[in-house]
């Protein structure tokens, strides 16, 4: 394993070292791999940060088109705040590749899962009593279902970017918000209805741009155990702390997820950061193509008050 490197985090008028260090979890099939970002001296906390949907590394990035380095941002943001971090590459993928026959092979409880043994690797290493789980995206979901099945290790949750409705709901919604979809959106829906009844689709029969996008015949499974399950169900059952932080600017997770999550958990603590887009960074009003161009940005910081959001639930609530 390399060597820590020791790197340098910043908030206005001071700055902090902070140390970067390979870490690993050991599970059927592994290792997994990800990054641990310390600061130098004790952490005050300690959080295991869950990517999103598709081939996204421990960073926050994609090679279908996502450069934006929102994750690492947000690692570096909160190692500023005294807060340790460990961003995860998932199973089969990245770092993460190990012996897995097939990255697809996989459910939301294998996901799960691995998010608690990622939970026990940080505890250890940030030598702390418990860990958050920060799940974004698709990954909150993946949060939730942790959550379900998680011992005294566990913290408290913060969803970023959560879906808080089922994801085929979320799915057909962004599909219906493209005038561009007008010609396949009839058989796009029929095909989501399918999954939603755990029934696979032929691909063969689809539009070819339908095919590779999202019904692949190698992610139907996948997509079948996504769609059955129920944000706000699992959500109502969860006991310890959450944090449900939601962008204003968001093209692809909108406030009618957030507010699903928060109705569903009235404990929960909800933050709406107006601006703030679906890779975490600020955007200005009303423009779907400067916003999209952001996807692609790594320069741009992070949203305004995103990481004082997270840091500060987390460490009143610790």
């Amino acid at each position: 394993m390399a060597a820590a490197l020791v790197l340098a985090a910043s908030l206005p008028g001071k700055a902090q070292a902070v140390t970067e260090t390979p870490v690993e979890a050991e599970v059927e099939n592994g290792p997994l791999r990800g990054t641990l970002l310390a600061p130098d001296g004790a952490a005050k906390a300690a959080i295991v940060i869950i990517p999103g949907s598709g081939p996204t590394d421990r960073d926050g990035n994609n090679p279908l088109g996502v450069d934006a380095s929102y994750l690492k941002m947000l690692a570096e943001a909160l190692a500023a705040r005294s807060v340790a971090s460990i961003r995860i590459d998932k199973r089969g993928m990245f770092g993460s590749r190990g012996t897995f026959p097939d990255p697809n092979a996989v459910t939301f409880d294998d996901y799960a899962a691995d998010a608690l043994a990622w939970v026990a690797v940080a505890k250890e290493k940030a030598g702390v009593d418990c860990v958050w789980l920060a799940g974004h995206s698709e990954g909150g979901l993946v949060a939730l279902v942790a959550a379900q099945e998680a011992g005294a290790a566990l913290c408290g949750l913060v969803l970023l970017a959560a879906p808080g409705r089922k994801m085929g709901v979320v799915l057909a919604e962004q599909l219906r918000a493209n005038p561009a979809n007008a010609a396949i959106l009839d058989e796009a829906l029929d095909a989501i209805a399918s999954l939603e009844r755990g029934e696979r689709v032929d691909a063969a029969g689809l539009d070819p741009s339908l095919q590779g996008l999202f019904f692949s015949p190698a992610i139907q499974d996948f997509l079948i155990d996504a769609f059955a399950r129920d944000p706000a169900a699992l959500i109502a059952d969860v006991t310890l702390p959450v944090l449900i932080v939601q962008g204003g600017a968001d093209l692809q997770v909108n406030a009618a997820d957030a507010e699903a999550l928060a109705r569903a958990q009235p404990k929960a603590e909800h933050v709406v950061l107006p601006g703030m887009n679906h890779v975490l960074k600020a955007v200005p009003e009303g423009d779907t193509a400067a916003n999209l161009a952001v996807y692609g940005d790594p320069s741009l910081p992070l949203a305004p008050g995103l990481a004082e959001a997270v840091a500060n639930f987390i460490l009143r609530e610790r």
